[in-house]
């Protein structure tokens, strides 16, 4: 049986929950027979080691070496993943590699990259799935505190303000769920277990994903949007059974791509299930020989961004002229009206309505 090895990132504000969330993580799915490994935070292990921004030469030396050492514990906690006997291994990074982003200027930013010889889209590939915890400042500020954490330094409103930016470093990533304050902590903790048991290919009852149908947007808009990114996606099915969907997905820009396999199957006892395979380039372009050959390929252009909490992708297809699809991942009370931003005229929703299925489209032209 072929290793399942796993590696996603828990990141948000200052005091979202993050270190008691990994505890909930190793507990829930060593229940569903994961082996969980967690790659500490790194900025905590340098601040209170005596390692800091103020303490190095300059900034841009602090996140060059911060960048280093994320980089290479994670390579080191694959290498020790591989070794191990388990099937299936879930690697949790406390903060993933795009946080530190957030403490840099666009030139310290391109002079990191520079460093460790990454661009940003390989630095989005190198995890599964980011998961967001909103900052308690935003929405259950009374229980904001810096008491637990010696790195800690920010007023409740520079955590607002700096959960905002580790959302902008993580939009464009294929898998981010953004996890906010509604409801007590616990349901918060819940409604993240789901999340990631999900994505591990547990079955599932509740399928977040809401898909509309809207008027043609203006795509300038869109990119005036805080932090949006545009992706260009290739879609390939695959040939399957009946009771599956399997397919590849290639998306990036400007010369970057990521590749991806998801096989979809449809449970009688749940919604779905959805697995998700990070691909090699030479890992894709060996899968597409299997293409089911009676669905067309399709390709689109995505917009992505964040908007009141919530995660948006405006997908433009070549086809249509008058109509764009906008996919809404929507986290806790899905009963809950979702605010679109000015711009986006909502049709109708298409959530259910098999007309405005991906394979459906597939099929169309």
């Amino acid at each position: 049986m072929k290793k399942d090895i796993r590696q996603i990132v828990i990141t948000g504000g200052p005091c979202g929950g993050k270190s008691t969330a990994v505890g909930w993580i190793q507990n829930n799915l060593a229940k569903e027979g994961w082996r969980v490994l967690v790659v500490p935070e790194t900025a905590t292990e340098f601040i209170t080691g005596g390692v800091a921004p103020w303490t190095c030469g300059s900034n841009l030396d602090y996140q060059k070496c911060q960048m280093t050492l994320q980089l290479e514990k994670e390579r080191l906690f694959r290498k020790a993943a591989l070794s191990m006997p388990d099937d299936k291994i879930l690697i949790v990074c406390d903060r993933g590699a795009l946080d530190n982003k957030v403490y840099m200027n666009d030139v310290e930013f391109a002079a990191v990259l520079s460093e460790v010889g990454q661009n940003e889209v390989e630095l989005l590939d190198r995890y599964d799935a980011v998961y967001h915890l909103v900052t308690a400042a935003k929405g259950a500020v009374e229980f904001y505190t810096t008491a637990n954490n010696g790195a800690r330094i920010e007023t409740p409103e520079q955590a607002a303000a700096m959960d905002d930016k580790f959302i902008d470093a993580w939009t464009g990533h294929p898998h981010l769920r953004i996890i906010d304050n509604r409801g007590g902590f616990d349901e918060k903790l819940q409604h993240l277990i789901h999340e990631i048991t999900a994505f591990c290919g547990c079955p599932s009852m509740i399928d977040n994903r809401r898909k509309y149908l809207i008027g043609y947007p203006d795509p300038e808009n869109l990119m005036g949007m805080r932090r949006a990114r545009r992706l260009e996606i290739t879609k390939t099915y695959l040939r399957s059974n009946d009771d599956e969907s399997i397919w590849l997905r290639k998306s990036g820009s400007g010369g970057h791509y990521t590749y991806m396999e998801v096989i979809r199957r449809w449970p009688v006892s749940a919604k779905r299930i959805e697995i998700e395979r990070r691909l090699t380039e030479e890992e894709y372009r060996r899968l597409l020989l299997e293409a089911d050959y009676s669905l067309n390929e399709v390709t689109k252009t995505r917009y992505c961004f964040a908007y009141n909490n919530n995660y948006f992708q405006i997908d433009f297809y070549p086809f249509w002229k008058s109509q764009a699809i906008a996919i809404v991942e929507q986290i806790g009370d899905t009963d809950r009206k979702i605010e679109f931003p000015d711009g986006i005229d909502v049709i109708r929703d298409v959530t259910d309505d098999p007309e405005y299925k991906n394979k459906k489209i597939a099929g169309l032209f």
